[in-house]
């Protein structure tokens, strides 16, 4: 069922209790009194007008999941063959969608998740030093906060629904670390006297940095008025999730940002209307234990509303100010606010990012590819399905007896090298008359060769050709040529690759900016990267980093101007490198060519396009690089010694010439 948040659940005491809750910029938002309850009608109106026109998906969605599970409910007959005979087959639904999905997911990651995830330059020479910096700092974030688990949600969203939503922030990890401690006293002098360590536990940042949040697109709150890529037009933007009391008072006990949490115990329900028991749009299997549905049983769930708004802060009885702000409220189990605060990010964008690579750049809700192929695939199952049915009913012998010669009994046991007995009247007239066999004739042979040209179709449509799920097409040696397999799977991989470079540019570019915004606004704390690689002049000459060392990254040395170098969609493989191996060979071979271009980059390009990873690590310093030897003619060095640009090794050593040549 869709979730239209009309009935905000009541507080047993309408928040007559006083926890003692101090409100940012001395607002009145205890619950129950007049702004609180003015906030809370606005944002649930905007949730309401958001569910009209999403629920519109959900039962598309719906579909989908149950097809990507391979589930199909079974029906009485079906549960009456399998308590029969648990061996026999019944309905399945043929996991060819899923093969499509997966192939789609596959290349999107190999597409954006080599490492740096993002990378950025300089804009200027002053920038370079502190944009590499800032890569490498990044980078760390997302390995430590798993940030390539979450573009595979990302990936897996837009491959299966058309649409995936993320929510970068910035991540703040509180606990305890141990340090050794000095232990001693002051003399009489006034000097230290050590006497010994002891271990001391304190309170600390543990982690601080960016990460990436998934957004359910069932939960996904968009606003109907923008095209449903363009989210940072919106007058709003949000969604619902799902977290527990416990976490909320401890999360208000340290996040200052937080607040009314303590009247969430009193809450009838503490579910929305979206989350309350059956009413969750994700589909759940009815033969799990764990539905979807909320439970109060072992736990104390509590369902929350984020949402960021573009709002006049003297309409909401905010503030005076008569122009727009971003603002963040976060409302629980539809009836608490529990958050309200002002953005203040530099970026002045909402923290959320979509990817839509199948939109038409105007409508509010999109499709996707599997979806596209959803009715070839209830065709598929049906077909195969019917066909399981028809052999598991042909494999059981159908007989037509005469009971008067026959003992049906003896028939009815159908034991393997069993005796079937004549009854007294035939005895001695032989058993040629006595029964017969009926014929069968299996309608639904064909139904499997029927099967392999859908899905030679549903390939064709979805732009995942054999070669691009890694099998090789059927045929002969005449059919199945190199430059065949090559053609296809080009054709295949650009298809693929249109899919990548929208995903890149609606959501992976957001994201790397976000993420920069985001260290140059929040991070306090220095903190190291590896300078493993070949790293460039600047900030080898600003750092003097030599090979093993690593940097201590100070927040002011990261704010640069940047720009954020968008991946193109492209996979290792995929960019025509044979093409690129003979041009390598072409120019090398052309003095005038290699004066023209840059013939190391272009060894690289054809490096990481055949797979290898880390080709910098391998790249000699300046240093080495300068002292590699060359070979000339003799008549050429004669000339050379006597210009004075070579001389003996051992001389050079000592005084190098003038103009740094060396033999």
């Amino acid at each position: 069922m869709p979730y239209t948040i009309t009935n905000p659940n009541e507080l047993t005491d309408n928040g007559t209790n006083d926890y003692g809750y101090v409100y940012p910029n001395n607002m009145d938002l205890k619950p129950g009194s007049a702004l609180h309850q003015l906030i809370l009608g606005k944002l649930n109106n905007y949730a309401r007008d958001s569910s009209s026109i999403i629920k519109k998906r959900h039962s598309a969605w719906q579909e989908i999941d149950s097809k990507l599970q391979a589930y199909i409910p079974i029906s009485g007959k079906e549960r009456a063959v399998l308590d029969d005979d648990p061996r026999k087959p019944v309905s399945i639904v043929f996991p060819y969608t899923y093969a499509i999905m997966e192939t789609l997911i596959a290349y999107l990651v190999a597409a954006f998740t080599p490492e740096p995830v993002f990378r950025y330059e300089g804009v200027g020479p002053e920038d370079a030093a502190g944009a590499t910096l800032m890569e490498k700092v990044i980078n760390l974030h997302c390995q430590k906060t798993k940030v390539i688990l979450n573009l595979h949600t990302l990936f897996r969203d837009v491959s299966a629904y058309g649409l995936g939503v993320t929510a970068p922030q910035w991540l703040v990890r509180r606990g305890k670390k141990v340090r050794m401690r000095t232990e001693g006293s002051y003399n009489m002098q006034g000097q230290w006297i050590e006497s010994g360590t002891s271990k001391v536990i304190e309170n600390t940042i543990l982690f601080e940095g960016n990460a990436l949040e998934n957004i359910d697109p069932y939960c996904y709150l968009p606003d109907p008025n923008v095209a449903l890529h363009d989210v940072q037009r919106g007058q709003y933007v949000g969604w619902v999730d799902r977290d527990n009391l416990m976490n909320l008072l401890s999360d208000e006990e340290v996040d200052g940002d937080l607040f009314n949490v303590q009247y969430l115990r009193r809450a009838t329900n503490k579910s929305t209307s979206l989350f309350g028991t059956n009413n969750y749009p994700r589909p759940s299997r009815s033969d799990v234990l764990l539905s979807n549905s909320i439970s109060n049983v072992s736990s104390d769930p509590v369902d929350l509303l984020h949402m960021y708004v573009n709002l006049i802060p003297s309409q909401w009885k905010l503030g005076t100010n008569e122009y727009p702000q971003k603002w963040m409220f976060t409302v629980g189990a539809d009836a608490v606010i529990i958050r309200a605060k002002q953005l203040n990010l530099i970026h002045d964008m909402y923290p959320v990012t979509v990817a839509v690579p199948d939109f038409d750049g105007y409508s509010p809700v999109s499709y996707s590819r599997i979806e596209i192929l959803s009715g070839m695939q209830k065709t598929i199952d049906w077909m195969f399905n019917s066909h399981v049915a028809n052999v598991r009913k042909a494999i059981n012998d159908v007989l037509v007896v005469d009971p008067y010669l026959i003992n049906v009994a003896d028939i009815s046991e159908g034991t393997p090298g069993g005796i079937v007995r004549l009854r007294r009247p035939a005895w001695g007239r032989g058993v040629e008359n006595s029964f017969k066999q009926l014929t069968i004739t299996d309608i639904t042979r064909n139904n499997v060769t029927d099967v392999t040209f859908l899905i030679e179709f549903m390939r064709q449509i979805a732009g995942t050709d054999s070669p691009v799920m890694g099998n090789l097409r059927q045929g002969g040696p005449e059919r199945l040529t190199a430059q065949e397999f090559k053609s296809t799977n080009v054709g295949a991989v650009n298809r693929l690759e249109r899919i990548a470079k929208i995903v890149g540019i609606q959501c992976l570019q957001d994201v790397g900016s976000m993420f920069a915004y985001h260290t140059q606004q929040f991070m306090d704390e220095p903190t190291y990267v590896k300078t493993t690689g070949q790293w460039p002049t600047a900030v080898s000459e600003a750092y003097n980093i030599q090979e093993g060392n690593r940097v201590l990254v100070k927040p002011s040395d990261i704010l640069v101007a940047y720009d954020l170098l968008v991946r193109d969609g492209s996979i290792p493989g995929g960019n025509y490198n044979d093409t690129w191996v003979q041009l390598f060979q072409m120019i090398s071979q052309n003095p005038v060519l290699m004066q023209t271009f840059d013939i190391t980059k272009i060894f690289k390009l054809i490096a990481q396009n055949s797979g290898a990873k880390n080709v910098d690590a391998f790249e000699l310093d300046k240093a080495a690089a300068k002292m590699q030897p060359a070979t000339m003619p003799d008549e050429q060095i004669q000339q050379q010694v006597e210009a004075g640009n070579l001389g003996p090794f051992d001389v050079a050593m000592n005084s190098a010439p003038t103009n740094g040549a060396v033999a």
